[in-house]
């Protein structure tokens, strides 16, 4: 595998482990404060890094026993898709979820993400 593919797997793995780990804090740790984030790809992105901190301190409350896979569709110097699926159990109702979508991300010289657009669909 060459350098570029093992920056963005390095990223994915951090990203979706924390995530599965309920560890926010450290999820948020992968973005860069500046980061252009796209909770949803039809609406603007977060205004700040305290919108994006809004959207993930809740994830420990909100979602339980996940487990995630993913594979690195397509990358270059700017840009890396994702295609990742994932199982939780939401907390409010005990429903398992299940999920399919895909990350388009950039990764700044550190290894932070700079721009984060996400497409899921939900079952």
């Amino acid at each position: 595998m060459n350098e570029l593919f093992m920056r963005y797997d390095t990223w994915i793995k951090e990203f979706m482990e924390s995530w599965k780990e309920l560890d926010w804090e450290r999820t948020l740790k992968t973005l860069d404060k500046n980061v252009r984030y796209y909770e949803n790809p039809i609406d603007a992105p977060c205004a700040s890094f305290e919108d994006v901190t809004n959207l993930w301190n809740v994830v420990a409350d909100n979602q339980k026993d996940i487990n995630y896979k993913y594979e690195i569709v397509v990358y270059d110097e700017k840009t890396c898709i994702i295609n990742w699926q994932m199982t939780r159990t939401l907390t409010s109702n005990n429903v398992k979820q299940e999920i399919d979508g895909i990350f388009q991300i950039s990764l700044n010289k550190e290894g932070l993400c700079t721009f984060f657009k996400q497409w899921r669909f939900s079952r």
